[in-house]
């Protein structure tokens, strides 16, 4: 009777790997004898670790069969996941896992091959715990450093596997959590395992990184696991550290390819607005990051903004405020014409914006929707207001060098009447668009400017940056001052004094300020030498303009103030004393019928600052006489204080009364209390007159204007007079030419005449008659010039004057009278 084997029912899982040997196992090569070892009769007792061990010490002794090894595990495992027994294909799983940790030799390149094709085959079965485990064995395969790199491997498919289980949409909530925390984790191990091996770069590559980013974020945008405890369970805390890894290990050349794809994932999900997950993102994008790597970001979401340009005023809006955060972090760090590409994409958004504001005005104002019109509008001012804090708080946060770059940069895109605008064409924005923009780049220099510290005056307030600034702060717009003198206050204020000054008012005691100055420095003498006037000038005319309110008298009492603390020497003192008398008197005379208000709110500008200034210098008796009028103003014309003028219901008197010099500051009291040494006492004598036009080239240089304007009014007097030149020499001409008596004392008389009047006459006269003499000079040099180029005369010919300019009347030859010499 026919018996069995013993062995039959054991090897019967194993009949149809034995081939051509049949049952006769001593004949299959040892490899695959070891590997059928080590799978158990029931799968779930587990992979038999004794004959493990053999099989690793077998690798481990003979390398050159890894290869068949893996081939032969491979194709079992295949056979066992078509035919749904996974309980070997755990085993087979973590057989191989063991072969790859303890094996490290050249041979391994085929096995990797191998163990990657059954990771392959795991991945693509539906069954989520088989998808599991092959993710997990192909993150321990990329913890392994390799000896070598390897030439020819490629991960397309795991990039495209792991990236569409991190959007797997499972119907149950905890398999759909583990499969995108698998998919994570696989991407994971992909970028660990290709990022620093130079010959995978190919990951950097749009094809991928388009899969790998939005992968990510897709997972830190669906957060709603965020209260499980523990991170690794959690796919949004998994993936934004998978997303950090990412971009820490981004070279330079890489950039571009690994945050375009952010952008339009946040296109694609309408994540602009609102905005609070891209902010987050670009958050990350930065910290995680090389420093010098930050500009690249910056272009990025510049250009990317270029793009939606004509996109809805929330969706703009939403970009400039990650703008926003993507240069608050990397200002410190921002170098090269990155800084000013930023600013000029801004400022042409912001052109755009009002653009659209005003067009959205003009045609609802010709019929359109009220609602819908006022609601856009509203929309476009929330994006110039990001623009305005991005500028504002990029420029806040530069350093000074380049801060004063930037503030030059922006006054040349400012709009100013009568001066070219390269950016901005007034013309087609008109005047409500040119106020606004003007409006709003003027608050933005404000945010610039805040906490700017110069080390001389001359930096802060160049000229190309004082001309445009003073002539913005002579519009006739109250709010436009307001912004120009508070630019002026964070340039000049560079002691933190401005606080202690807020506001306008008598102050008792000044030294209880604590107000913090240094001694003046040359390049601020000089520099005050040179736009002193240019500064007194705009805020003398700035005070009487009639749309001011108390806020402008305000701000104007702190400029005077933080001039006196930052750049006031004696001579600067004298120069402020005498433009506050000149206002006085402005006010006192109103020949430009000037409101009331006005008039008061002046003399309380005057009264406050001379109260500051006087116990500034320490006079004791200028603080006599400044306490004396304002005590006698508190008594009898409280309206001429700022404490009073400046109340709602403050009653005005119609006219101020002259008479009353007790009420006024006089300037023989104030030039006997600086009689003394320091101060010349005498130029008070001088009323203060501002230059209205032409300030530029009047302004320039007042020494050199002064010394030529003497020079040339000598020279013009001593010139003689065409009657001089003309008159016949006779003896008695000889004979007074000869007598000298009394000539030294006029001529000493003439220039002390001469000098008198440079030294005391106003400065408008003094232009006014340096341009006459200027003139005349210039008349009589161009005749001398013409003169001098012209031929002389010849015989053949008259010269006659007509007009002033000599004419050359030609004869001909026969009728040419010749000297008897020349006759033979």
């Amino acid at each position: 009777m026919f018996q069995c084997p013993v062995r039959l029912s054991w090897n019967i899982r194993d009949v149809a790997s034995l081939g051509v040997c049949g049952c006769c196992g001593r004949c299959r090569p040892r490899y695959k004898r070891l590997v059928d070892n080590i799978f158990p009769e029931d799968p779930k007792d587990g992979l038999v670790k004794s004959d493990m061990e053999k099989l690793t010490f077998f690798a481990v002794s003979a390398p050159e069969k890894l290869d068949r090894i893996g081939e032969y595990l491979a194709e079992r495992l295949s056979r066992d996941v078509v035919r749904h027994r996974y309980g070997y294909v755990v085993i087979a799983m973590e057989a191989l896992d063991q072969l790859l940790m303890a094996c490290h030799s050249q041979s391994i390149k085929p096995f990797v091959e191998s163990f990657l094709h059954m990771v392959a085959k795991l991945l693509e079965s539906k069954e989520p715990d088989l998808q599991v485990l092959g993710t997990n064995s192909f993150v321990k395969f990329a913890n392994i450093e390799e000896d070598t790199p390897s030439y020819h491997r490629r991960y397309d498919f795991f990039v495209s596997q792991f990236s569409a289980m991190c959007h797997s949409t499972h119907e149950d909530p905890e398999t759909r959590t583990r499969i995108r925390i698998a998919g994570i984790k696989g991407l994971q191990g992909v970028v660990r395992k290709t990022v620093n091996d130079e010959l995978q770069a190919i990951i950097w590559e749009p094809q991928h990184m388009d899969k790998l980013i939005p992968s990510m974020l897709f997972n830190m945008q669906d957060n709603d696991d965020t209260d499980r405890a523990g991170g690794e369970e959690n796919p949004a805390a998994l993936a934004e550290s998978c997303f950090r890894e990412l971009l820490g290990r981004a070279a330079y050349g890489n950039m571009n390819n690994a945050v375009r794809p952010v952008l339009v994932h946040l296109d694609n999900h309408r994540l602009w607005d609102p905005n609070e997950f891209a902010v987050s993102c670009f958050r990350i994008i930065m910290y995680s990051i090389q420093a010098q790597h930050s500009h690249h970001v910056i272009q990025q979401v510049l250009n990317h903004l270029d793009t939606h340009s004509k996109n809805t005023p929330r969706v703009r809006a939403g970009i400039v405020q990650v703008l926003l955060e993507t240069v608050a972090i990397a200002a410190k760090g921002s170098i090269g014409p990155t800084v000013l590409e930023v600013f000029n994409t801004l400022l042409k958004h912001l052109r755009m914006s009002v653009d659209f504001e005003l067009g959205e005005g003009s045609r609802r104002n010709s019929g359109t929707s009220l609602s819908s019109g006022r609601g856009k509008e509203n929309e476009e001012r929330i994006v110039q207001n990001a623009i305005i804090q991005t500028i504002g708080f990029f420029g806040g946060n530069l350093p000074d060098y380049q801060r004063a770059e930037v503030m030059m940069f922006i006054m040349g895109k400012v709009p100013v009447y009568g001066t070219p605008c390269h950016t901005l064409d007034t013309v087609k924005i008109g005047h409500q668009g040119t106020k606004r923009i003007q409006t709003m780049l003027l608050s933005s220099l404000i945010m610039v400017t805040s906490g700017f510290k110069c080390k001389t005056m001359s930096a802060g307030l160049p000229a190309a940056f004082l001309e445009p600034l003073c002539s913005i702060s002579l519009m006739e717009d109250s709010e436009l001052r307001q912004l120009v003198l508070e630019i002026l206050h964070n340039i000049i204020d560079r002691h933190d004094n401005r606080a202690k000054l807020r506001g306008i008012r008598i102050i008792p005691n000044v030294a209880a300020l604590k107000i913090k100055r240094e001694k003046i420095s040359k390049q601020d003498v000089v520099f005050m030498k040179k736009h002193g006037q240019q500064l007194y000038r705009h805020i003398y005319l700035g005070s009487k303009e009639e749309d001011n309110v108390q806020k402008n008298f305000e701000l104007l009492f702190t400029a005077l103030a933080l001039l006196t603390i930052e750049l006031a020497n004696e001579e600067v003192v004298i120069d402020l004393i005498r433009l506050s008398l000149a206002l006085q008197d402005m006010a006192l005379a109103n020949e430009e019928n000037m409101p009331m208000f006005i008039c008061c709110g002046i003399m309380a500008l005057v009264a406050a600052y001379l109260n500051f200034l006087s116990q500034m210098i320490a006079n004791p008796a200028f603080c006599q006489h400044v306490s004396k009028v304002i005590e006698l103003r508190n008594m009898d014309a409280p309206y001429l204080l700022p404490e009073h003028v400046f109340r709602e219901k403050c009653v005005l008197p119609e006219s101020l009364e002259r008479e009353d010099s007790g009420m006024y500051f006089q300037t023989a009291d104030i030039a006997d209390a600086l009689s003394g040494p320091g101060y010349n006492a005498e130029r008070l004598g001088v009323a203060y007159v501002p230059q209205v036009t032409d300030e530029d080239r009047l302004t320039r240089r007042k020494s050199f204007v002064d010394t030529i304007s003497l020079q040339v009014d000598i020279l013009s007097n001593s010139l003689p007079d065409q009657s001089t030149l003309a008159e016949e020499i006779t003896f008695e001409t000889l004979k007074k030419a000869i007598d000298t008596t009394g000539l030294e004392e006029q001529e000493r008389e003439k220039r002390r005449q001469v000098m008198e009047k440079f030294q005391k006459a106003p400065f408008e006269e003094i232009a006014a008659h340096c341009e006459s003499k200027a003139n005349m000079l210039h008349d009589r040099l161009a005749q001398i010039f013409e003169l001098t180029i012209r031929p002389p005369p010849s015989p053949s010919g008259t010269v006659t004057v007509t007009s002033g300019h000599a004419q050359y009347q030609s004869v001909p030859v026969y009728e040419m009278k010749f000297p008897d010499l020349c006759v033979y």
